[in-house]
């Protein structure tokens, strides 16, 4: 009698090409039996908290939120640096703790948990009674515990998925949790109340928290439910020690440290994006623009997760080269444009240009992740991570003061510069970066 394969192998099969589901690259032995349920289970977490990262998105909700309560346009400004420093500064000191641990999903369901937590916070600030400056506070506060509690996850989340899922299958799996997310967030963003209304709607507004709340606890369920098995701990029984080692990597590690080099020119793709929305507000006015791009972020990860995913298992380099060079194209087109007054409208213009380059910035992080992963070994992976991390967390907080201080009149020419930085990724990524390994 021919043997039946289970639903999820089937499956796993059909999605990955693998004729045999237990072919293992880079994994512990033991988990190889377990790939085609953890690759799934991945797939669930990773596409609850895309989703959520969509709903309650820094680029644009946050700031919505903050203006919405009357907050200082300096705390506005730097919604998105906070979300991204927040999130990668603190990962050098906790990475060699959460090391010390032989099962580390814990630590990531703990930073799930804390941050649907945070999200929560937020939709009941807007929800109560509170005079507009004590909520922006709180907001503002929710979002450091927020970007705080992402920071675990990010650490913990690389080390699980490098334990428990073959280096020829993150990149697809990453990029159809972003395809299937972008789906729903165009759902969502075509919701005719949400589109009309948003605007001056906390009950809205709150709403979104509360939903990319809830996201966040299921894919904490689903991260408990993944098979991983106990790993290495060396290293972790004293965080500073660890941390001051880590930061050695940078002289002495030289491919990692050319990927944090091209890692660093990359934050023009993250940081370029917030400047279209201010020449876009500045072009259209503020009405149902939060409504309309979130509908091209959604059709943009929709449209490029999967076939960026494929290339990535390819060739993360030339991934994030090509999603560099496009970047920088479509800024100096748009600068171009305004520069010389052409013809053109507005909404068609700035609509166009965010779907293209919320595109390039799903190109980049899926290509850089995928990339880092693939880079290190079972020994070095959370050290390379918290150390990148940490040193882009800095430096991007640094540039976000700078857009925060001269966005509002140098719009234009902040953007002139994001788009050269990503021109020079562009080139410095064949350059610098390793070719995928096998």
């Amino acid at each position: 009698m021919q043997d039946t394969k289970p639903a999820t192998t089937a499956l796993y099969d059909l999605i990955t090409g693998d004729e045999d589901a237990r072919v293992c690259k880079d994994i512990p032995d033991e988990s190889c039996k377990h790939q085609p349920v953890n690759f799934f289970l991945h797939l669930i977490s990773n596409f609850f908290t895309k989703l959520a990262d969509e709903i309650a998105s820094a680029r644009l909700i946050f700031p919505w939120v903050l203006g919405l309560l009357g907050a200082p346009l300096l705390l506005v400004s730097l919604a998105v640096p906070i979300r991204e420093s927040g999130v990668l500064l603190p990962q050098l000191f906790i990475a060699a703790r959460i090391r010390a641990k032989a099962l580390r999903k814990y630590v990531w369901m703990l930073g799930g948990m804390l941050s649907g937590i945070a999200l929560w916070a937020c939709a009941f600030v807007l929800l109560v009674d509170l005079s507009a400056k004590h909520a922006a506070w709180l907001v503002f506060a929710a979002l450091i515990l927020f970007s705080v509690a992402r920071g675990v996850c990010s650490v913990a989340a690389k080390d699980v998925l490098g334990k428990t899922v073959s280096k020829s299958r993150r990149g697809t799996l990453m990029g159809l949790a972003t395809s299937v997310s972008g789906i729903f967030t165009l759902l969502l963003g075509l919701n005719l109340g949400f589109y009309n209304q948003i605007k001056n709607n906390e009950g809205i507004l709150a709403s979104l928290f509360g939903i990319a709340g809830l996201c966040w606890i299921v894919a904490s369920v689903a991260i408990w439910a993944i098979r991983e098995e106990p790993g290495a701990t060396e290293g972790g029984a004293n965080a500073g020690i660890e941390a001051l080692k880590s930061l050695r990597l940078l002289k002495d590690d030289i491919p990692f440290r050319n990927f944090v080099i091209v890692r660093t020119l990359l934050l023009s793709v993250s940081l370029g994006a917030p400047m279209l929305i201010i020449l876009a507000q500045n072009s259209l006015g503020n009405a149902a623009l939060i409504g309309l791009f979130l509908i091209v972020s959604g059709l943009a990860n929709t449209v490029s997760g999967y076939v960026w995913g494929r290339l990535a298992d390819y060739s993360s380099r030339s991934l994030m080269a090509v999603a560099s060079g496009i970047n920088a194209m479509v800024s100096i087109a748009v600068l171009m444009i305004l520069q010389f007054e052409i013809e053109l409208s507005a909404l068609l213009l700035f609509v166009t240009a965010y779907f293209l380059t919320s595109v390039c910035l799903a190109g980049v992080r899926l290509g850089r992740k995928t990339l880092l992963v693939d880079m290190a070994t079972a020994e070095t992976r959370s050290a390379y991570v918290a150390v990148s991390n940490t040193v882009i967390g800095l430096l991007i907080l640094i540039m976000g003061v700078a857009v925060s201080l001269l966005a509002g009149q140098n719009t234009q020419v902040m953007l002139w510069i994001f788009s050269g930085f990503s021109a020079t990724a562009c080139a410095l990524c064949p350059l610098l970066l390793p070719a995928q390994r096998g």
